[in-house]
């Protein structure tokens, strides 16, 4: 029994291929601060105590070059077409829609000119465009191709960042934004295929986007206004990782007293516990973004209750009701039987669960649908948009009570 219990602390992040013992933050930190390195020394070489860090120039959301050349190679996004030329054999780019895609660093190819890299501002100005017209337009569909185009611009908008030094404020507005898409997208594509999408490239950019930004609040000069809400976010992704629980525990006290902190900290002690009760009880008192965050542990959790339930109502003449057990995993009846069948418990006509250690199986991975555990999250979205969510307004501060 101890063996198994010690099998199941491994956190989520770490069946999904996340580094082990939790070492995401230090990784990631070297990998994106490690790239800023040779990105800039890169620039002009051999000239010791000049400025090296090019600055862009370049005023638009897609430099006039690269427009041009993908206008001649055929190779511009539907989103990004002038309106009227979308069946020309060669469409016409929209100056005001076309956006730097992101291309990966080749040899012999200069990736900082100043007049392909845009300056802090128009990459702001381009995270939002991203955000408002793209990813929350009710007109573009379907959403796997709207993600998948926003985060090749994202990844672009990273890369000028990267070149460019970019820090402070500006860096930090960005870098909250590009994380709360991600988060979203974590729960909203969850089930889709994996040709349109890939959960763990989302997860390892997400990874790294978080590791920048807490860098960002430990480096940089305060007040941050939303540190509070990516330390908890950041931590309830990681859920049983050792160094995102040092991390917050290193936090200032007055930091780390906070609300939305304490519950992440709760949550999570629950979690390494294996108190499954406790952990959805204490889940319903999240926000929505929040609750997108956890949501990949929750499939985990339900199948610890199965088990741990399994075990401990094992009895040939014990009856346990379907509508209570619904109500501890936070589902609907109908969703709940049908989890129970999938972990081999059976539910007689009666709607009474009969559990038994024995009957109880692991099923294969392809039989588990994360949509099954969706519930706990859809209900707290409403009324809530993408625009007001990737952008942190209040509207999504309101908690379950």
């Amino acid at each position: 029994m101890n063996s198994r219990r010690g099998h199941r602390r491994v956190s989520s992040s770490l069946r999904r291929g996340a580094p082990a013992g939790g070492e995401w933050r230090q990784r990631n930190r070297d990998h994106w601060q490690g790239k800023a390195q040779v990105k800039e020394e890169e620039v002009i070489p051999g000239q010791q105590g000049q400025e090296t860090v090019p600055r862009g120039t370049c005023q638009t959301m897609c430099p006039t070059y690269e427009l041009q050349k993908r206008e001649s190679q055929n190779c511009l996004h539907r989103f990004e077409m002038l309106a009227g030329t979308e069946r020309d054999r060669k469409p016409r780019g929209d100056p005001q829609r076309a956006i730097k895609e992101y291309s990966r660093p080749a040899a012999g190819k200069c990736s900082t000119n100043s007049s392909d890299l845009r300056p802090p501002a128009v990459l702001l100005k381009t995270v939002c465009y991203l955000i408002d017209e793209i990813a929350a337009s009710p007109h573009l569909h379907p959403w796997t191709e709207v993600y998948s185009f926003v985060f090749d611009r994202l990844r672009g908008v990273k890369q000028d960042m990267i070149i460019q030094r970019v820090h402070g404020l500006d860096c930090i507005t960005m870098l909250e934004r590009m994380i709360r898409f991600l988060i979203y997208a974590s729960y909203r594509l969850c089930s889709e295929p994996l040709r349109l999408y890939d959960p763990c490239i989302n997860d390892r950019h997400l990874q790294e986007n978080l590791s920048w930004l807490l860098d960002c609040y430990a480096n940089g000069a305060g007040p941050h206004p939303h540190q509070e809400e990516f330390q908890a976010l950041c931590l309830l992704y990681n859920l049983g990782s050792t160094r995102a629980m040092q991390h917050v525990m290193e936090l200032h006290e007055q930091l780390r007293s906070t609300p939305d902190i304490s519950l992440a900290l709760s949550i999570n002690q629950a979690f390494l516990e294996r108190n499954p009760v406790r952990f959805l009880r204490l889940a319903k008192k999240l926000t929505f973004l929040q609750s997108c965050a956890l949501h990949r542990h929750l499939l985990s959790c339900r199948r610890d209750l199965l088990q741990i339930y399994s075990h401990g109502y094992s009895s040939r003449n014990c009856r346990f009701p379907l509508e209570r057990l619904s109500q501890l995993l936070v589902l609907d009846l109908s969703v709940t039987a049908q989890l129970c069948q999938v972990y081999g418990v059976e539910v007689n006509q009666d709607n009474q669960v009969v559990f038994s250690k024995a009957a109880f199986t692991e099923p294969e991975q392809a039989t588990l649908h994360c949509k099954l555990n969706h519930s706990i999250v859809a209900e707290k979205q409403k009324d809530l948009t993408i625009t007001s969510i990737i952008h942190g307004r209040t509207s999504d501060k309101k908690r379950s009570k």
